[in-house]
């Protein structure tokens, strides 16, 4: 009997079942919200360009200095609901807090045109503003429904596999930006494109997306059956009913060595991942003159290999931690150091590049955004690691503080560099990118974990405690 159900398990292991299509949708809805995020950090490029012809498709005469506030408004709507978002994943479940988000943000997109008409560049930071509000809740809704769905031996896997749609859809943004922007509808297609799609989404995952295994109607009773008793396995999980009522140990987590050093090497990445996200448009023409078309193009190269090497990494790590080469704990910390140190020479090495050495610039780009996919093997999916049972709340205060510095980054650079052609200035902002992915990847090889916390089940260590003084007492009275 044993054997067979080893056996069963084995071969769920090893088959396509539900627990991928909902890491598809995933990486669908990854997918459009990373369009929606990077549609404005290529259409500004056309926007602002003043060799426009066209009278429908406006240029805007704006400073570098409001250029930086436009690119960061998203992340300061981003920051307000990111804990919050993690507590409402908890509460209600992933699947409506990504639908609602990624439906509202589609709506929002399909009116930055009009909004730039109506209320230049005020309003457009006002509706990036909102955007960003509703997205908060995006990446603690997904690491709550990974937390239920995915078998710790494909923790991994599912993780990367989600979290590269956020690559892809930065691929298709960027490349395809240029062809919109030049087409008859201008720039505003960029932004009716990505809106629509997140409108679409949100139907097909109203459809077949589910907060767990046991919510889905469309799981067979052994895939369903092996989830949880991998999950069980690990640790001895709340239910989902019982699990949306743990109250939150917010002393615990904040006192959490491991979790003070997965929030600084969240940070870390965040702060060079979105320095070169909202900065490589503008930098390539500025610096290496590539014109709107083939900027998008080589804009999304370093993307493309990020998805790729992403597919890599994951496929590698999976048969290193199968056939038992690496510990899950060696494994974090290696795929990590991979995703934070290579980036780090190769920007180091960017900040010397001059205008001459174009190629030689975008392979140091390529590099920089390529590897940093390592990271989704690494502290991407540590939170889980620590407590299943609140990985969304861990989600929300790391990428909380870690989209600090997504506000702070572009700000600096419209700080530092005030001649946008000047590659002495850029080199300054590549130093310190730099530095970030020194330190955060220095504290999390040395000091992370990937242990399960204590506190990630507070509830029933009380109840237990509880239900032993209450046995006490009924036996007490027995024997009088």
């Amino acid at each position: 009997m044993v054997r067979n159900d080893l056996s069963t398990a084995e071969r769920e292991k090893s088959s396509l079942g539900v627990r991928h299509l909902q890491s598809m949708l995933i990486f669908f809805g990854l997918c459009t919200v990373f369009m929606m995020r990077a549609n404005l950090s290529v259409a500004i490029v056309a926007m602002m360009d003043r060799n426009s012809t066209n009278p429908d498709f406006p240029e805007y005469a704006w400073s570098e200095q409001t250029k930086s506030l436009l690119l960061s408004s998203f992340f300061w709507g981003y920051c307000l609901t990111q804990i919050p978002g993690g507590q409402l994943s908890q509460r209600f479940g992933g699947k409506v807090m990504l639908l609602f988000s990624i439906g509202m943000s589609g709506v929002l997109a399909l009116f930055t045109p009009i909004s730039a008409r109506l209320g230049d560049w005020q309003l457009i930071c006002a509706l990036r503003f909102l955007q960003g509000f509703c997205q908060g809740v995006i990446y603690p809704s997904t690491h709550t429904l990974l937390a239920k769905w995915a078998p710790p031996a494909e923790r991994g896997v599912l993780a990367t596999l989600c979290f590269s749609g956020s690559q892809f859809g930065t691929i298709i943004m960027l490349a395809i930006s240029g062809t919109l922007a030049a087409s008859a509808y201008g720039w505003p297609s960029i932004f009716y494109m990505s809106g629509c799609c997140g409108v679409l989404w949100a139907f097909v995952w109203l459809m077949w997306g589910a907060d767990s295994p046991r919510a889905s109607k469309l799981i067979s009773s052994i895939e369903r059956d092996y989830i949880e008793s991998a999950l069980a396995a690990l640790s001895k999980r709340e239910s989902d009913a019982m699990a949306s009522k743990l109250p939150t140990p917010w002393l615990r987590i904040l006192t959490s060595v491991p979790f003070w050093v997965l929030l600084i090497a969240c940070c870390a990445y965040n702060w060079g991942y979105w320095t070169l996200m909202t900065q490589i448009p503008s930098y390539m023409k500025s610096v290496l003159g590539k014109d709107i078309k083939s900027n998008a193009l080589l804009s999304a190269l370093p993307y493309t290999a990020n998805l790729l090497l992403g597919l890599g990494f994951c496929a590698l790590a999976q048969v290193l931690v199968s056939k038992q080469v690496l510990s899950t704990n060696a494994s974090r910390k290696i795929f990590n150091t991979i995703g934070m140190w290579l980036p780090m020479v190769a920007a180091v090495a960017l900040g010397f590049v001059d205008a001459g050495q174009a190629n030689l610039a975008v392979v140091l780009l390529t590099i920089a955004v390529g590897a940093n996919s390592a990271t989704f093997l690494g502290s991407f999916v540590n939170h889980i690691d620590l407590s299943p049972n609140f990985a969304g709340t861990l989600m929300g205060i790391t990428n909380c503080a870690a989209n600090v510095m997504s506000v702070l980054a572009p700000l600096v650079v419209g700080i530092v560099v005030t001649d946008a052609t000047n590659s002495t200035q850029w080199r300054l902002v590549f130093i310190i990118m730099a530095l970030y992915y020194f330190v955060g990847n220095l504290l999390f090889i040395t000091l992370g974990s990937t242990k399960l916390q204590s506190w990630d089940q507070p509830v029933k260590r009380r109840v237990t405690r509880d239900h032993i003084k209450f046995q006490v007492v009924v036996s007490e009275k027995d024997h009088i």
